[in-house]
């Protein structure tokens, strides 16, 4: 029996909508996964670049820096060097954050265990790098001492993008530019000043361009001596070289706190005729400086909002 017409072009006419519905639906699927954010992305770094997959749940950093800008960020992270962390980070010494190591050596055995999407590292095990990489997409992010602020502006950047916190980053970012102006303000009146670390009862100095050269080459503070150093490490020097040069302020740094090593303190180091006869003792201008901020963590999101705010407070 045939099909009337009428019956014929009805079901033309759905078979045509189908159709187009399908079509539909297979556009929208298609624009969704071209419009979809990549599930990777590569990350130029100190050692290279590396492709590192968007928001990795398992996060493995030796780098303090990183870590108190992810904990800016409120990002979780799972393994941590045994370290002495400053109260700020004081929660990743627990047992529930995974020891990967010391700041120096890494646990390669505890680290290919935990099957990490992404480590992180910066000076103290940049040597590791290659054996680190043949177990997780590794990145490198050490700050450049020459130019640390744009460095820890970058690295900050790097992570925003990793973990999708660009915004937040970039307000992180405002908001720390606005204290250092405020603060240079404040030093262009303030003199001369040292950086002094202590440890074993020895002392060495920073000058610009150091490791704690922000004081310097950021804050605007005015070195009293034209330090010499070599990478990481400062220049010995004396108590009579104190003396000889006269600071306004003294900005010391306890080592053998922040490694957590027993010695004679920085208070009583520095605490001597030579001295204190210098401008920086006899006007209250010796700054004890955090010690594990400084020398362990150094570059991160809400550190630097706090080793800036020192130095305000100090010349202040």
């Amino acid at each position: 029996m045939k099909t009337p017409a009428k019956s014929r072009l009805v079901a033309g006419t759905v078979l045509a909508s189908l159709l187009a519905l399908s079509a539909c639906g297979s556009e929208t699927e298609a624009s969704a996964d071209a419009s979809a954010e990549p599930s990777t992305i590569t990350v130029e770094h100190a050692q290279g670049s590396t492709e590192v997959p968007v928001n990795p749940e398992t996060v493995y950093t030796f780098d303090l820096g990183a870590l108190d800008t992810m904990d800016a960020l409120d990002v979780d992270v799972d393994g941590v060097p045994a370290a002495t962390y400053p109260a700020s980070l004081s929660k990743y010494a627990g047992d529930e954050y995974e020891k990967i190591g010391s700041m120096k050596e890494p646990d390669f055995e505890a680290i290919s265990e935990g099957a990490p999407d992404l480590i992180i590292i910066s000076g103290r095990v940049a040597g590791s790098y290659e054996e680190l990489s043949k177990i997780a997409p590794t990145i490198d992010l050490s700050v450049d001492a020459a130019d640390s602020i744009n460095s820890f502006k970058e690295a900050a950047g790097t992570l925003g993008r990793i973990f999708e916190k660009e915004d937040m980053v970039e307000e992180k970012l405002a908001a720390i530019d606005t204290r250092i102006e405020e603060t240079k303000a404040v030093t262009a009146e303030a003199g001369t000043g040292l950086i002094v670390m202590t440890s074993g009862g020895e002392m060495t100095a920073y000058g610009a361009g150091s490791r704690f050269g922000i004081i310097h080459d950021v804050l605007g503070v005015t070195p009293v001596a034209d330090i010499k150093h070599d990478g990481s490490h400062g220049e010995s020097i004396t108590a009579e070289f104190i003396a000889s040069q006269n600071p306004d302020h003294l900005f010391v740094i306890d080592r053998d706190v922040a490694v957590g090593q027993s010695g004679e303190a920085a208070s009583a180091v520095m605490s001597n005729e030579l001295v204190d006869g210098t401008k920086a003792a006899k006007n209250g201008n010796i700054t004890m400086l955090d010690a594990s901020s400084w020398y362990l963590v150094g570059y991160g999101l809400n550190n630097v909002d706090s080793m800036v705010s020192a130095v305000q407070d100090a010349v202040s």
